[in-house]
Formats: C-alpha cells, structure tokens, sequence
C-alpha cells in the first residue's frame, strides 16, 4: 500500500472516452498526505517546468516521487488506458508558478504516450489554472471536463493527436507534478535536455521571469 496515493481509486476510477481517452479523481491522495507533501514541495519561484532530478525537497515529497516512479503506479496507468507502459522511460516534472501565457491550448509532444498530473494546492478557487479537456484546438470554452488544481486532484490522458487540453489565464503559485510515459530513451533525454537548458537560463537571467 502507497503511503500518500491512492492506488485504488486510480484502479477504480471510469475512463471516459470523448473527446478522447482520460479520467480525473477528485482525491487520490490518502487523508493528511497534503500537508506533509506541501511542507516538503520544492522551492521554486519562478514559472516554468522543471526536471525533478534539478531540484532540491524534503523527505515526504522524495516518498512522493518515489511512488510516481513505482512500476504498481505504471501497471495500474497503463491498465487503464490498454497499455503496457513497464518498458517506456518516465519523466518526471514538476511546475511551483503559473504565469499570463500559461496554459495556451495545446497537445502534448508525439513522443508521450501518457500524461498525468497530481495537483498540489490547497483548495482551489480560481477561475483561471483549472484543467480543460478540450473537445477542439481553438475554444477554451468548448470542455468536456474542468479539473481544479485542488490539492490531490488527479487527471491522466492518453496522449493522441487530438488530445486538446489547456487553462485559463492564472498568476501565482500553481502546484503540480506532470509525469509522463515517453517513447524513447532518446526523446526522454531530448525533452529532459530541454528542461535543464530552460531551468538554467531562469537562473542565468532572473528578470525574465519574474512572477
């Protein structure tokens, strides 16, 4: 049994097949995980994705990690969406703040197969930074699903040319950790060479990126 997720109700939960494949869960982190993790979440002050392995954190979002990383998660993911994801590499990021142009509409890179994201806030009232599953590329309007960025929210999506998702405008702190299963080691670490390269040009040049 995972000390913070949830397996079950990841096991458990409906996969919904339009506009295409994708399930939410409102809460799949175990009771008092939130807190622990959030204490623990690193520092970041800037907007941006990063790589998990270029940042620092405490012990309960290292135990974090290490359940994301777990091939009981991957088997239970792949199930759910009819494929066998144990010898795709994974990646792990993680983003601290949103800014304006965040959360343009768009699909995720050919190279994933399948992107999750575990929301790590408090209770999430915003308008702007909720999850639209998007049943087009031009109208944030037009939504099959909205997801809060609540803490524990989860969604995960089978990656496929049509798998439009996006948000709202939000500016703040904007918790989550995205993982996704990936093609090749090669993509892995063409996409991980990307995110170093971006992480170190917002430490190299601050004022870009301002919150």
């Amino acid at each position: 049994m995972s000390e913070f997720i949830d397996i079950s109700k990841i096991n458990n939960a409906t996969v919904i097949h339009n506009p295409f494949d994708f399930f939410q869960i409102d809460q799949v982190l175990n009771p008092g995980s939130l807190e622990a993790i959030r204490n623990d979440f690193p520092a970041i002050d800037k907007p941006g994705i990063y790589p998990v392995g270029s940042l620092k954190y405490g012990a309960a979002f290292a135990k974090l990690i290490a359940e994301v990383k777990s091939s009981q998660l991957c088997a239970v993911i792949g199930s759910k969406f009819g494929i066998d994801l144990s010898d795709l590499p994974l990646m792990v990021t993680v983003r601290g703040h949103a800014q304006q142009k965040d959360g343009r509409i768009h699909c995720d890179s050919s190279d994933k197969v399948v992107t999750c994201l575990l929301y790590l806030n408090e209770a999430w009232d915003a308008e702007g930074g909720r999850l639209r599953i998007l049943r087009d590329g031009q109208n944030i309007e037009n939504y099959a699903a909205e997801i809060p960025a609540s803490g524990g929210s989860f969604a995960a999506f089978r990656v496929t040319p049509s798998s439009w998702h996006g948000h709202k405008p939000f500016v703040g702190e904007r918790r989550y950790i995205m993982f996704n299963w990936i093609r090749s080691d090669g993509a892995l670490k063409s996409h991980e060479g990307r995110h170093r390269l971006s992480s170190f040009v917002k430490k190299l040049i601050p004022f870009f990126y301002k919150k």
